[in-house]
């Protein structure tokens, strides 16, 4: 009796032994972790332009697919922006305008001018003549030279309001058209801001708008979970992480849907232990120091789910990730 208790106590201990050892194996194989949790873009929504809230196209926790109406703006006050940006760029043109006709002006009365000194030196030249023959008097030739130069005179300040007028209409005004264009093109800008569309598909998340508040240029007002790509960041033992290679598959089991099975691959590793990037990362400045095995972040990207799978995924969901490292080399 007492051989057979000692035998069965031996085959206990060695079924014992080998389930351990099955399972070690298995283990090393096939690391897992349930400290992982299911994550999604998140995008922040809020205005680029300050304003009323006039209208709010959704409410929490609805689907919205990309270009649906979030909410919008009055855009009385964006609108008077637009007309008054415009009226500048009307005053600029016509003051541009004006420089042109004020140039082809003064480039009237310099040929006028031009034409006078000519005629001055001819009648200045018939003077002289007539003046060394003694058929004028001297007064004739000297009221004649003084006239020549009062008609360069007059030619030289028609050449300066030329140059002045052209100055005017080029270094001006140019800039001047230029910058009331690119103001208008700001003001429609902000104007089409005032109505803010949903830039990608998923579901609203903390909204708390209502029509009639008032908001400020970037000021962030509620959060759009996106449905397009999603995956799990799972923190792994550092002992496990020497046959995790990217690529591999992995098995994933959501807590809130029991008996469903999820899919991905590993896309990528953490480049440092979770504990490295928290806001207090621990010190050991005394000498009791105790060995813990850290946990590094591990990016598992989910593989699309097969047509009729009846779950709901939601960021923050935990997660059991099970890595199959077999075709590790």
């Amino acid at each position: 009796m007492k051989h057979l208790k000692l035998v069965a106590l031996v085959a206990v201990l060695l079924g014992a032994v080998g389930g351990l050892s099955v399972w070690w194996q298995h283990q090393k194989a096939y690391p897992s972790t349930d400290d992982a949790t299911l994550q999604a873009a998140i995008i922040g929504i809020g205005p680029q332009v300050g304003g009323q809230v006039t209208e709010v196209g959704v409410t929490e926790n609805a689907r919205v697919r990309a270009g649906d109406l979030l909410f919008a703006l009055d855009p009385a006050a964006l609108r008077a922006s637009v007309e008054g940006a415009r009226a500048a760029l009307t005053q600029a043109v016509q003051a541009t305008g004006a420089s042109a006709s004020e140039v082809t002006v003064a480039q009237a009365d310099v040929a006028s001018a031009a034409a006078a000194v000519e005629e001055a030196e001819r009648d200045l030249s018939r003077s002289a003549v007539l003046a060394a023959s003694g058929d004028v008097a001297p007064a004739a030739l000297e009221k004649a030279q003084t006239a020549r130069d009062q008609a360069v005179a007059a030619k030289v300040a028609a050449d300066a309001a030329l140059a002045a007028a052209i100055d005017r209409a080029g270094a001006g005004k140019a800039p001047a058209v230029a910058q009331a264009r690119a103001q208008l093109a700001q003001a429609e800008l902000a104007l089409s801001h005032a109505r803010v569309a949903a830039p990608a598909g998923g579901w609203v998340a903390n909204l708390t708008l209502r029509p009639g508040q008032i908001v400020q240029a970037g000021q962030p007002l509620f959060s759009l979970v996106e449905d397009g790509e999603w995956w799990v960041d799972a923190n792994f033992k550092e002992t496990d992480l020497a046959r995790i290679r990217p690529g591999q598959p992995v098995t994933l089991s959501v807590d809130m849907y029991p008996g469903v099975v999820l899919t991905g691959h590993v896309e990528s590793l953490g480049a440092g232990a979770g504990s490295v990037f928290s806001l207090l990362p621990a010190q050991n400045a005394t000498g009791n120091w105790v060995k813990v095995t850290q946990r590094f972040p591990v990016r598992i990207a989910l593989d699309p789910l097969p047509e009729g799978t009846p779950v709901q995924l939601r960021v923050g969901a935990s997660v059991t990730a099970t890595v199959d490292t077999t075709g590790a080399k």
